[in-house]
C-alpha cells in the first residue's frame, strides 16, 4: 500500500449539497427558501420571535433583586495568608493592613474592602485589620494568639 492508493470507505465523505448552482442541482434559484418574505433574505434574526405572540421570557414573572448599591468585598482565606507569610511576602510582625494585603499580591484590589474567612489552617501570631472578617476567621487568628480588627472604613469612602 502506498500513500496514493489511500482511500477513504464508501460513503463516508459526503459532498456538501451545493445550494443555489442552478436548475439541474435540485437546490437552484431561490436555493430552498421558497419565495418572498423575511427567511428568504439575509440577516435574518428571529430566534425569540412567535409570530407576535408575547415571548416566553416576557410572559415569565420576575424573580430576585439586585441591590443596587450592595457593597463588594475582595475574599482573602486564612490558608493563603498564612502560605503568604510563610514565604515571606508578608511580615507577621508588623501589623497587616489592607494597603499590606495589595501591595504583597494576595489581593489585586480592594473594592469595597477585604473580607477574611476562615478557609484553611492558620498558626501564625499576626495583628489583622481588614474590613470584615467571619466569625469563625476571627477565631481562628485569635486562638493563633493574634488578633483580627475589624475596621467600618471602607475603600470607596
Amino acid at each position: 500500500m502506498r500513500l496514493n492508493e489511500l482511500r477513504d470507505n464508501p460513503g463516508a465523505a459526503k459532498k456538501a449539497k451545493r445550494i443555489g448552482r442552478g436548475p439541474g442541482s435540485g437546490k437552484g434559484k431561490t436555493a430552498g427558501r421558497g419565495i418572498k418574505g423575511q427567511k428568504s433574505r439575509s440577516g435574518v434574526a428571529i430566534n425569540g420571535y412567535e409570530g407576535g405572540q408575547m415571548p416566553l421570557y416576557q410572559r415569565l414573572p420576575k424573580r430576585g433583586f439586585n441591590k443596587p448599591n450592595r457593597k463588594k468585598f475582595a475574599v482573602v482565606n486564612l490558608g493563603i495568608l498564612a502560605k503568604f507569610i510563610d514565604a515571606g511576602k508578608i511580615d507577621a510582625g508588623q501589623p497587616i493592613t489592607e494597603d499590606v494585603l495589595v501591595e504583597s499580591g494576595l489581593v489585586r484590589r480592594k473594592l469595597d474592602g477585604i473580607r477574611v474567612l476562615a478557609k484553611g489552617e492558620f498558626a501564625a501570631k499576626v495583628d489583622l485589620q481588614v474590613t470584615g472578617a467571619s466569625a469563625s476567621a476571627k477565631d481562628a487568628v485569635e486562638k493563633a494568639g493574634g488578633s483580627l480588627t475589624v475596621t467600618t472604613a471602607s475603600a470607596s469612602e
